[in-house]
């Protein structure tokens, strides 16, 4: 990155460091007026987050964070994009956060259908190459990105024009996405028809039938391929085997429906299609490493 460029990235930091500490005077993590858009402070260390996280944008402004994402581990800086294009499993802890320089972030979930459109519409001199890779990406942001996230979080200040300008800019930053150098994860698995595209599919069936028990031969057949290339493709995407995959999404689900929901464990499990209640404690304190009720007790009290 060139010194012009460096200058131009501290000033924007200077800018978004200046707008999330104004609006999250308080650690957390914080929904906003605009839609999609997320706000977090940090400023204390703890224990590992973990979630089943939507498809997203994350941007460091202040501080450090180490990740696990799937079945890979990212050390991300101030400045730097994580983008995770699939519905993944995820942990991550805060590097030394104070109340004098807290961990501060942004981030946006985004839009399949926002991605698609787009991939159908960009020229073919803008696609990268079809090359195989996970559904995750780390980079040093782009000062074109920066300026348009920046200008998404100035209309905090400014309610009024959310409404009309927001889904522009919104629209904007997806496509500096794609043809920025993390364009390739996303262009892979959101051109209508690949393979890769079919793997998204198959996740959205997950999720839609999380109650069922998982029939290869029938979610292969749903997305049209075959048994070993939709175990193959889906392995390469995620990190995880569907049906690991498909473990992780139910005990996720279930904890969410628990701790959001305050439904009990019996009728979490029930809900994801365990048909035990032994065998949903074994596999909830097996993933989280505690019995249901001491975890979501625990969330609750830290939260």
């Amino acid at each position: 990155m060139t010194d012009l460029n460096q200058k131009k990235i501290q000033e924007i930091n200077a800018g978004l460091k200046e707008i999330v500490l104004r609006h999250m005077e308080k650690p957390g993590i914080g929904a906003c007026a605009i839609n999609g858009l997320k706000l977090v402070r940090r400023q204390a260390a703890k224990g590992p987050e973990r979630c089943f996280e939507k498809p997203l944008a994350s941007v460091i402004i202040q501080g450090g964070k180490h990740a696990s994402v799937g079945s890979r581990e990212y050390r991300m800086h101030a400045n730097q994009c994580l983008v995770s294009a699939v519905d993944m499993p995820s942990a991550s802890y805060i590097i030394d956060p104070t109340p004098e320089k807290p961990f501060l972030c942004l981030f946006f979930y985004l839009d399949r259908h926002i991605l698609s459109d787009l991939v159908m519409e960009m020229a073919p001199e803008e696609k990268p190459s079809s090359a195989e890779g996970q559904g995750v990406s780390v980079a040093d942001a782009e000062p074109e990105f920066m300026e348009a996230l920046l200008r998404l979080a100035q209309l905090l200040d400014k309610p009024q024009q959310i409404a009309i300008r927001a889904p522009l800019i919104m629209r904007e930053l997806h496509y500096l996405l794609l043809i920025g150098p993390q364009g390739g994860v996303l262009q892979r698995l959101y051109t209508r028809g690949s393979q890769n595209n079919q793997i998204i599919q198959a996740i959205a069936l997950m999720r839609q039938h999380i109650a069922t028990p998982l029939r290869m031969d029938a979610l292969a057949r749903e997305v049209s391929m075959s048994v070993s290339s939709l175990h193959r493709h889906f392995k390469n995407i995620t990190g995880f085997s569907p049906l690991q995959y498909y473990k992780q999404l139910r005990l996720y689900e279930a904890q969410r429906l628990m701790f959001m929901e305050n439904e009990r464990a019996a009728g979490a499990a029930l809900c994801v299609g365990y048909e035990s209640v032994t065998q949903f404690n074994r596999e909830y304190k097996r993933m989280f490493g505690e019995p249901p009720h001491r975890d979501i007790n625990r969330k609750r009290y830290s939260a």
